[in-house]
């Protein structure tokens, strides 16, 4: 086995080398969700006071605010580059992902949030309810620390692979001659 560099056009790079190339998506990721954090926090307490909704319902409308914010902000920094198809030969301007496509990428970023959200819930509810530990300090640990940090890496992965992945990494079915018929 040898430890030297990966030969040119090899897909092989080190992990120190993926780690560095990751850190400006990490960064992006993390400024769209503290705007989107903001925004669902903003939210919030505006529907629960001068508002007076209840609870729940502020609760849902804020989230939902936070997702789109955090959707249009992945969107348009973060991951830019891959939310557009290849332009045309002498396409004028950069062209945009069909509707279709970014309805698609928003309902699958919905989804990706509402498991995150999930995961922060189940933290709760195991620390709470199962581990017996229902002081107010221990439901913010297991909430917004333990809860938080597990639901952002699994919103950061679900972002990255499920919502705005490179057109590489989508699936082709490859065709043969006779199966073209």
């Amino acid at each position: 086995m040898t430890t030297g560099p990966a030969p040119p056009g090899s897909p092989y790079r080190p992990p120190g080398r993926r780690l560095r190339a990751l850190v400006p998506e990490l960064l992006g990721f993390a400024v769209a969700g503290s705007f989107a954090y903001a925004a669902d926090l903003a939210l919030f307490v505006w529907l629960r006071g001068p508002a007076g909704l209840d609870p729940l319902t502020a609760k849902s409308l804020s989230f939902l605010a936070g997702c789109t914010v955090a959707y249009a902000g992945n969107a348009i920094g973060t991951y830019r580059a891959r939310t557009r198809p290849a332009p045309p030969p002498c396409a004028g301007r950069a062209a945009r992902a069909p509707a279709p496509v970014r309805i698609r990428r928003y309902a699958v970023f919905l989804a990706v949030n509402l498991a995150g959200a999930l995961v922060q819930l189940t933290c709760l509810g195991v620390s709470h309810h199962l581990l017996g530990l229902t002081s107010a300090t221990a439901d913010t640990v297991s909430g917004a620390g333990v809860g938080m940090a597990l639901a952002t890496c699994l919103r950061f992965w679900g972002t990255r692979a499920l919502v705005f992945r490179h057109a590489g990494d989508i699936p082709v079915r490859m065709v043969s001659k006779a199966d073209e018929g």
